[in-house]
């Protein structure tokens, strides 16, 4: 399981060296992985999260204001922040081979509908 981040696919402003690392798992990495790991056999499954604002730790002490929680939400269509055991969630449901067994290679993007940043 790959964690990237909603910067890897939409870009950020200000950490463009974050971005492109995430962008590079989300891509090249995953679908290397990917092919990599059917060499192994065919159960062997790679796939990825990519998390958008989350309230963790990298938010900071002090978290974010009103008005920069409604400028991150802005694109989303569920207009909040997302848990870290919104993340987990979906990590559980890749890694399951019940509930995933047929699923490879594939980004699950968990940031409320979020179709791109304000810039």
């Amino acid at each position: 399981m790959l964690i990237g981040s909603t910067a890897g696919i939409f870009g950020e402003a200000g950490h463009s060296d974050y971005a492109a690392a995430k962008g590079a798992i989300l891509s090249g990495l995953l679908l290397s992985a990917k092919n990599e790991a059917a060499r192994i056999g065919p159960a062997v499954r790679v796939n990825a999260v990519a998390p958008g604002w989350t309230v963790t730790p990298m938010i900071g002490e002090k978290g974010l204001d009103a008005d920069h929680v409604a400028r991150v939400t802005a694109t989303m269509a569920l207009k909040k922040l997302g848990r870290p055991d919104d993340v987990a969630a979906q990590v559980v449901a890749l890694a399951s081979d019940r509930l995933s067994g047929h699923v490879t290679g594939q980004v699950v993007t968990v940031a409320g509908g979020m179709e791109g940043r304000l810039v």
